[in-house]
């Protein structure tokens, strides 16, 4: 199963209010990693997956399924 981490993690940084480079200093990564999870380009780590799943959490954001984005989203668009 694949996550929307990119749209999960730009969520998050919009509802805590931090840049990429504090949310890395938060999760104990490179800002470099953030831009790239946030692009797409890449997918965290395991240990950066967890540390991620307990924030969104924390701040009630939902870490959907990609397939269930792109529906959701077709959906939006077609409104």
């Amino acid at each position: 199963m694949k996550y929307n981490y990119p749209e999960a993690i730009i969520k998050l940084r919009v509802k805590l209010n931090v840049s990429q480079t504090e949310l890395a200093k938060i999760l104990g990564v490179s800002f470099s990693s953030i831009n790239r999870w946030e692009k797409g380009k890449y997918s965290p780590t395991i240990i950066a997956k967890e540390k991620l799943r307990v924030l969104l959490e924390e701040n009630n954001i939902e870490l959907e399924v990609v397939e269930q984005w792109v529906i959701k989203k077709q959906k939006q668009e077609s409104k």
